[in-house]
């Protein structure tokens, strides 16, 4: 049996693990009063609420490389083979957990993919290692295939408030003072798997605009593979990035997903997200 594991920034819920028939090694959240499981101590819309009335930004912190042990050790007594696909190195030492557990675990049958990405671009390629599994590729062909596919993938969004940027000491009170003053929208991608601030933009239809502008200067979409969108909290934002993408580029395998505290914590509530894989 091949194991396709992925960890809590892919913003998949265990109960859509279960059905996917995939693991979920824990990213945990810290408020000042406890450390929290997102998904099973606290639902997505919880952690917003919490993070409004928060006087301090909560903190993430990766899996242990025990939470990835316990997963290699039960697949190795089972001969089971391990596909683990896991947020961005650039983002988090999850996948530095995950390399200490396969070498504590002494077994070779275990692949490790650093996705470069975060929430939907990676839930695209977690799902698409799930398909390719299911029409029975190996292990090895998976971690090849998805591989490649992770170099492809383009990821754009616009963070609503500057507030957590400030919080997260990532911007002066100043900037985040004036920028909310005038509505500025952060536009912001995923590149080698590092954040990079690639617009400013003025107030929410100029950041719906600029994340067209830049998927119209990308290589054209994948047509045989999904456009997934995804919210911080407020969906409605993501609703009119999405029906203005759908009509301009003729999509139609498309779907929207909420985005939890791991990533949350970071960028706050109102951002919008679209990943797809280019041609």
């Amino acid at each position: 049996m091949i194991r396709i594991v992925t960890d809590s920034a892919a913003d998949i819920t265990y109960e859509e693990a279960k059905k996917l028939n995939i693991e979920i090694a824990p990213l945990k959240i810290s408020f000042k009063d406890k450390v929290y499981i997102q998904d099973i101590d606290l639902s997505f819309d919880e952690f917003y609420e919490k993070l409004k009335n928060a006087d301090e930004l909560p903190f993430t912190s990766q899996p242990s490389p025990n939470d990835f042990l316990n997963i290699f050790n039960d697949a190795k007594k089972c001969k089971d083979s391990v596909v683990y696909i896991g947020i961005s190195s650039k983002l988090s030492g999850t996948l530095q957990s995950a390399h200490i557990a396969k070498e504590t675990c002494e077994y070779d049958d275990i692949y490790l993919i650093d996705s470069f990405q975060a929430v939907v671009g990676l839930r695209i390629l977690v799902e698409y290692a799930v398909k390719l599994r299911d029409e029975g590729k190996t292990a090895l062909e998976i971690y090849e295939i998805i591989s490649e596919a992770r170099t492809r993938i383009d990821l754009w969004a616009m963070v609503d408030t500057l507030k957590y940027l400030y919080k997260g000491g990532r911007l002066s009170k100043g900037a985040a003072v004036v920028g909310s003053m005038i509505q500025i929208k952060p536009v912001i991608t995923l590149k080698d798997g590092a954040i990079e601030v690639i617009d400013k933009a003025r107030g929410l239809n100029g950041g719906i605009k600029s994340i067209l502008n830049f998927m119209d200067n990308s290589t054209g979409i994948d047509p045989v593979m999904p456009v997934y969108y995804g919210y911080t909290y407020i969906g409605e934002n993501c609703d009119k990035l999405k029906v203005k993408a759908d009509e301009k580029y003729g999509l139609t395998d498309t779907k929207s997903y909420p985005i939890g505290g791991v990533i949350g914590t970071h960028i706050g509530p109102g951002a919008i997200v679209v990943a797809y894989i280019r041609k």
